[in-house]
C-alpha cells in the first residue's frame, strides 16, 4: 500500500507541476534605460550615468556610475497600469518614480508624467 502511495504521490507531482505555466512578458518597456549627465569642459569632463535593466519578472536593477565606476545599486521592482511604470525602490530612501514609455521618439524615452525626461533605451 505504501509503494501504490508514493506512486500516486509522484504521479500527481509530475502532472501539477507540468500544468502550471509561467506567463511571457513582452512588455516594451523590457530592457536596459539610461539617462547620462555631463559635466566639465572638454578637457576634464567627466559623466554620471544612471542605468535601469528592467526584466520580464517586473523587477530590476538601478545602478549609478561616476565615469566607469559604479557608486550605487540596488534593486526594484516594477508594475504598469495604463501605460504608468511604477518604479518601487524597496529597502531604500529612494522615492518611488511614475514614467511613461513615449514610442514616437528614436531612440524610445522614457518620461516622467509631467513629460520631463527619465531615461533613454540603449
Amino acid at each position: 500500500m505504501k509503494k501504490l502511495f508514493s506512486l500516486l504521490t509522484i504521479v500527481v507531482l509530475i502532472s501539477v507541476s507540468n500544468c502550471s505555466e509561467i506567463p511571457e512578458n513582452n512588455d516594451p518597456v523590457l530592457g536596459i534605460w539610461a539617462k547620462i549627465e555631463s559635466e566639465g569642459s572638454n578637457q576634464e569632463q567627466t559623466s554620471d550615468r544612471e542605468e535601469w535593466i528592467f526584466n520580464d519578472a517586473y523587477l530590476g536593477r538601478y545602478q549609478q556610475y561616476e565615469g566607469n565606476n559604479i557608486t550605487f545599486y540596488t534593486d526594484f521592482g516594477w508594475t504598469v497600469e495604463n501605460g504608468v511604470y511604477t518604479i518601487e525602490y524597496r529597502g531604500t530612501d529612494i522615492e518611488t518614480q511614475r514614467v511613461m514609455l513615449v514610442k514616437s521618439d528614436n531612440p524610445e524615452t522614457l518620461a516622467y508624467e509631467n513629460g520631463s525626461h527619465f531615461a533613454t533605451r540603449e
